[in-house]
């Protein structure tokens, strides 16, 4: 089921797998890509993300959807920290309008992992979330935006010429969301965190900063993983029964 749903004025591009025969009480999971590594990431964000929601549907028996935040693959708009938040709230709303789920899980990949957290702390509606190689804050942004501003347009996630219109609000928003604080807002909800040690990007003491803060979390440090552990099967396995788990222990 390829569409889209609105996030304030603008259109984000979304796929959304449903088991055959579903009946009208499924768990949810909603699956959040990370930040553009480079232009044609920015172009292709999520892109083999639809064949994993496929494959939650059909073999977990879930209601799987996953989106492109603004700035990224085809949904429009340009970065901001607020905005993709925003984005991940419409489409937990989007979620429940088209399918009343019984429970949101939230997953996400790198950035989108620590935002997964934020937004999870403070909506009751979300019963777990598993974070893949997420960061535990955004100090490196925040402490130079202007670099960080100049980076997003290169890679595409910033696409307007005269976008920010204020600046120093669309520098402010990369200290506003706090993923450390929010995985401990978030206990004790179930939180599964998982990094590769050898992830060249984000550091593994991130992760372990995460679990620490949420005091119950399951964390596996997958060995040999670099920073893309959507693509080790290693890791996907591990989603998979910790999904499965949940869904036992939740209905």
């Amino acid at each position: 089921m390829n569409g889209s749903f609105r996030s304030g004025n603008l259109s984000l591009q979304r796929y959304l797998a449903v088991p055959q025969g579903h009946n009208e009480h499924l768990p949810g999971v909603i699956l959040c890509h990370g930040f553009p590594i480079g232009p044609l990431d920015a172009r292709q964000s999520a892109v083999t993300f639809p064949q994993l929601m496929d494959r939650i549907a059909n073999d977990l028996g879930w209601a799987a959807l996953t989106f492109t935040f603004r700035g990224c693959g085809a949904s429009e708009g340009d970065f901001s920290m607020q905005g993709w938040m925003d984005d991940l709230r419409n489409a937990i709303n989007h979620l429940e309008e088209e399918v009343s789920p019984n429970g949101i899980w939230l997953v996400g990949t790198n950035t989108g992992g620590a935002l997964a957290i934020c937004a999870a702390a403070d909506d009751p509606r979300v019963r777990g979330c598993a974070l893949l190689g997420a960061r535990a804050d955004f100090d490196d942004w925040a402490g130079q935006p202007r670099r960080f501003l100049e980076h997003a347009k290169e890679i595409g996630a910033i696409r307007s010429p005269r976008f920010p219109t204020a600046f120093d609000e669309w520098s402010r928003e990369l200290r506003r969301f706090r993923p450390v604080d929010a995985a401990r807002r978030f206990a004790p909800r179930p939180l599964l965190v998982m990094h590769g040690d050898e992830d060249e990007s984000v550091p593994v003491a991130d992760s372990r900063v995460l679990a620490e803060a949420h005091g119950s979390a399951e964390l596996r440090i997958v060995a040999g993983a670099g920073h893309r552990l959507r693509h080790d099967p290693r890791a996907v396995a591990v989603l998979m029964g910790w999904l499965d788990r949940q869904r036992a222990l939740s209905f």
